[in-house]
């Protein structure tokens, strides 16, 4: 098969997410529970059940108070806490102490904090205005009964699981995680338990690839190693495409024995791309075939995870119902300077501060360094315009 195009990185990534979005089908849905709900994909909208708060309630310690009567010296008639209720009313001239989230008694339109205020004999002296409404949040500010509160499509955190707890879900509709197959290739790859010859390698790519797919949503099953016949890797891309997503590592190159372009060509695949500018991994294959969306991945190891990181997981977080699929690249200074040749992106293995502020490239030794990246907690971003940066100067990472 002749190569279809060499994309830059931008156009690849969105090469990916539109025929993706465009051609995905709507996962099942299944019911989960509260405690099991972090990390899925929501299938349903979520309403608010009532008004959030469902009182006016105070943001400070302090007193409650008419706005009207400040400054002054008010008579404090009793106190309030979260959790409980002033029965009474604040009237002309009077206060009621008041405690963060309590609810506000009635007759009081503010709240003065009570670092701003003396006690005297049953007293409270306030020596300035106050403003109405001030360190009070109105009853359904933060959400009003039936408001929709989460989104279909949204991938849970804890912030959400929070949500859902509020609004009294026990549990919720998620969509069903996708089942991703994962195929390393080439006659030099040994199981991990097999002691390899000086020529030979261990299976480390489906292991890293199986630990980014359950960590991106998915289901991951690691089918076996194919190896360098057309026969057999045929038989492992069948098995393959019949899971939601395909992923092979390795036999995507122009050398002799890579086999697996061929094959997925013999079984009717369509091909979007087979060559990112991009280091490491230019020789990236994207397509479908069967009705599956396939990658054939590098097989270097940095060449493996990097391309799952920036086009593989688009597609599977996709396929598994989230709507977006954000890439994390903030900016970070560098703490000396760099030097890459320009034409490509380069996605290089660097070390990211305590802080998040400041990144140092971290020495390696091409894309089968796998010790190198167990130092590094990020990658480097090089522009392909761009072949010096000098200490200090900003640079894109992409987060491990």
């Amino acid at each position: 098969m002749g190569s279809v195009a060499a994309l830059t990185f931008s156009e690849a990534r969105n090469t990916v997410i539109e025929i993706v979005r465009q051609a995905r089908l709507v996962p099942a849905t299944e019911p989960v529970a509260l405690r099991s709900a972090a990390g899925r994909v929501l299938a349903e909208d979520v309403a608010a059940d009532r008004d959030v708060p469902a009182l006016a309630r105070s943001v400070r310690d302090g007193f409650a108070i008419r706005a009207a009567d400040v400054p002054g010296r008010l008579a404090v008639i009793g106190e309030v806490r979260a959790g409980d209720r002033f029965e009474g009313a604040v009237g002309e001239g009077q206060a009621v102490e008041i405690m963060t989230g309590a609810p506000l008694p009635a007759g009081a339109d503010a709240v003065v904090m009570v670092e701003h205020t003396q006690r005297d004999n049953g007293l409270v002296i306030v020596d300035r205005p106050a403003e109405a409404q001030q360190f009070i949040n109105p009853r359904g500010c933060e959400a009003a009964a039936g408001e929709t509160v989460l989104h279909k499509g949204k991938r849970l955190d804890y912030t959400d699981v929070a949500m859902l707890a509020a609004f009294g879900r026990a549990a919720a509709a998620v969509y069903r995680m996708p089942e991703v197959a994962i195929v390393p290739t080439g006659d030099e790859i040994v199981e991990i338990e097999e002691a390899p010859a000086d020529y030979q390698i261990r299976n480390s790519n489906a292991w890293s690839l199986a630990a980014q797919v359950t960590r991106a949503g998915g289901r991951a099953q690691v089918l076996g190693i194919a190896r360098d016949t057309a026969a057999h890797t045929r038989e492992l891309i069948a098995r393959g495409l019949k899971a939601d997503l395909l992923l092979l590592s390795g036999g995507v190159s122009a050398g002799k024995y890579d086999v697996v372009e061929p094959v997925l060509a013999e079984l009717g695949a369509e091909f979007y791309f087979d060559r990112v500018l991009i280091q490491p991994g230019q020789p990236l294959v994207f397509g479908r075939a069967g009705g599956r969306f396939f990658f054939g991945l590098p097989g270097n190891p940095s060449s493996t995870m990097v391309t799952f990181e920036i086009f593989a997981r688009a597609a599977l977080e996709l396929v598994g119902g989230q709507d977006e699929t954000p890439l994390r690249m903030p900016l970070a200074r560098l703490t000396r300077e760099f030097r890459h040749r320009p034409g490509l992106t380069r996605f290089l293995p660097a070390r990211l501060s305590e802080g998040g502020d400041e990144v140092t490239p971290v020495e390696w030794h091409g894309s089968g360094d796998v010790p190198a990246l167990t130092r590094a907690n990020a990658f480097l971003v090089a522009d392909p315009e761009r072949p010096v940066y000098e200490r200090g100067e900003l640079i894109r990472v992409l987060m491990k």
